[in-house]
């Protein structure tokens, strides 16, 4: 009876090893095709505005809200107003960042969302 034990065990350690390989498998194919992060997968396919490349890395806070504004207003994949567009992609710009962003850049960022209400005239 000892006997028959040890092949039924090492049965199933067969099978715990066929099916993990398999799994592996799996997740690499699943990962590749996927983004890698879901803020990519956001800006990529959500109806978020299209936005001109490197506009978050200007120097002047107030060229980066011009930009955002031309860019809100000429959108067409946008669902709300285009100041309420415009500043959420702003503010999803730095949450996605967080803490890896640089103060400086950090305070040009902030302070293009008070030159994005000024030029969408909410003061």
């Amino acid at each position: 009876m000892a006997h028959v034990r040890k092949t039924t065990q090492s049965r199933k350690t067969a099978a715990r090893r066929t099916t993990s390989a398999k799994r592996g498998t799996e997740r690499k194919s699943a990962k590749r095709a996927a983004p890698k992060r879901w803020s990519q997968r956001v800006t990529k396919q959500s109806d978020a505005l299209d936005l001109k490349r490197g506009v978050f890395k200007l120097t002047s806070p107030k060229r980066i809200a011009t930009s955002l504004k031309r860019s809100a207003e000429h959108s067409s994949r946008r669902k709300t107003g285009a100041y309420r567009s415009a500043l959420s992609m702003l503010t999803f710009y730095i949450n996605r960042a967080g803490k890896t962003l640089p103060k400086t850049q950090r305070t040009r960022l902030e302070k293009a969302k008070l030159e994005l209400k000024r030029a969408f005239g909410r003061e």
